[in-house]
């Protein structure tokens, strides 16, 4: 072969160790998110764990919404897409910082923090439609910027308000609610237990058979 191509070595360890965020565009909403979830209080999430020292440590909550919100701005709902993700995209793979929570952890947390998380969405969303984003990913703010002193209007203006606090709360319901619904179809495609997408045991012993 007389062609000279490009050095390609996939299994080349690094000289010396990267900053997983430089895998990232600075304008990336990975990265966007992060920064945002960090300004969030999240202690109503860390309150449920003060004092429970049993089994493995959990994950940490700042890392599991982060990863949430994530998923389900870009339109993946799905807890085992997210597992997936969390192995295979290199934004998911950063927000997680090199965990890989299996899909119950994730559905669990969404499950036993739903009504929290959902104060904690919408705070984003409502940061983001103050600073006058009409889109979060894959979600539509449907908004445009309010200041709340700027209108003569005040009344009006609070109306408004109102109206957008409401549209938020339903589209981060509508958010939870198909991510629910998309843990339980696959729960029963799949088994709980299971990914669905694993290899039979033969094919994981595959490279066996070129020795």
């Amino acid at each position: 072969m007389s062609k000279t191509f490009r050095p390609y070595t996939p299994g080349q360890a690094f000289l010396l160790p990267p900053s997983p965020l430089d895998w990232l565009p600075e304008d990336h909403l990975a990265r966007f998110i992060m920064d945002v979830v960090k300004k969030l209080d999240l202690g109503t999430l860390y309150q449920r764990y003060e004092g429970d020292l049993r089994g493995y440590p959990p994950y940490h909550p700042q890392m599991m919404v982060a990863l949430l919100l994530y998923g389900y701005c870009v339109g993946v709902p799905s807890s085992r897409k997210i597992e997936k993700k969390t192995h295979e995209d290199i934004a998911f793979r950063v927000i997680a910082g090199g965990a890989q929570p299996d899909h119950s952890s994730i559905s669990e947390f969404r499950r036993v923090h739903l009504n929290a998380l959902a104060e904690l969405f919408v705070q984003v969303l409502r940061l983001c439609q103050a600073a006058g984003m009409v889109k979060l990913g894959h979600v539509s703010l449907d908004g445009t910027k309010v200041k709340a002193n700027a209108s003569k209007h005040k009344a009006m203006s609070y109306e408004r308000m109102q109206k957008d606090e409401q549209r938020l709360r339903e589209k981060v319901a509508d958010l939870l609610k198909a991510a629910a619904a998309a843990d339980a179809e696959e729960d029963k495609a799949h088994g709980k237990h299971k990914r669905g997408d694993e290899l039979p045991e033969d094919l994981r012993r595959a490279k066996n058979l070129f020795r």
